[in-house]
């Protein structure tokens, strides 16, 4: 079965769970990145600070679903932010990943100290425009950031990718995003494995035939977050996208929402770091 797709404030369309490469090693790409467009991904989700790139693009040359059933994100490492510098990157990813046209490109920090992340979404537009790009966002900005970048260039990015998982669910930068017309993209859906042992989620599990796991990546859907859990073992693979045959009662969604925590941040904060 093929994920549901969430409608972008541009028009095109994204899949609603996707793949995530962080942390895979280049050589490893190819094998994680092939053995999830088997299970049905079409999302793959990467970035040049990941240094896969060129993997993924090996696995969307072998693919044979053919490029244009997949969608391709990438994302700007924060030593490129800048106007020019961003153009140059972007080609060198173009050239890694082996494609025509990217769907998704984000920056991936704010890296607000560096002072260029305006002028680095002044690039995008230019790329968007210029038809190189589908989908233009951002990841781990913060509310100030993206009222800038609508004010100064009257773009507002179509997607912004934040850490969002039961236990830090970003409520209030989720309600900005519904109301600006921004979609949520979580990163770590799975709290980098530290929720997959919840017994509450375990329980709530067992109800569905379901592992943990799956509850939470559920759970993402349901909110309708979009959500790019990431494994390398092929079983687990398979499973994180065996979501669509159950949805959570509203109940389950309430249970889990108690487990939000004001300390539950694994990541960095995006208003110090890059």
């Amino acid at each position: 079965m093929n994920s549901p797709v969430i409608r972008l404030n541009d028009g095109y369309e994204i899949p609603q769970l996707g793949f995530g490469v962080w942390q895979v090693p280049n050589a490893g790409a190819a094998a994680a990145v092939t053995a999830a467009i088997d299970a049905g991904y079409r999302l793959i989700d990467t970035a040049a600070a990941y240094r896969n790139e060129e993997g993924v693009g090996d696995a969307i040359a072998a693919s044979p679903v053919g490029r244009d059933a997949l969608f391709i994100t990438t994302k700007l490492a924060n030593p490129d932010q800048g106007y020019e510098s961003t153009l140059r990157a972007f080609d060198a990813s173009m050239k890694l990943l082996r494609i025509e046209k990217l769907d998704l490109y984000l920056i991936h920090w704010q890296a607000v100290h560096r002072g260029a992340y305006l002028d680095t979404w002044k690039a995008f537009v230019k790329l968007r425009d210029e038809g190189r790009i589908a989908s233009i966002g951002v990841s781990n900005f913060t509310v100030p950031n993206l009222e800038r970048l609508r004010d100064e260039t009257g773009v507002m990015p179509s997607v912004n990718q934040i850490e969002l998982h039961p236990r830090f669910q970003q409520k209030a930068l989720r309600a900005y995003h519904a109301k600006a017309g921004i979609a949520t993209e979580s990163w770590s859906p799975l709290g980098q494995g530290s929720l997959i042992d919840d017994p509450q989620l375990a329980a709530i599990g067992r109800k569905y035939g379901k592992t943990a796991a799956q509850v939470i990546l559920r759970w993402h859907l349901d909110l309708g977050l979009i959500a790019i859990p990431k494994s390398v073992t092929p079983a687990r693979i398979v499973e994180n996208f065996d979501l669509f045959d159950f949805r959570l009662s509203e109940e389950d969604i309430a249970a889990i929402d108690k487990l939000d925590r004001p300390d539950g941040r694994i990541g960095p904060d995006p208003e110090v770091f890059g």
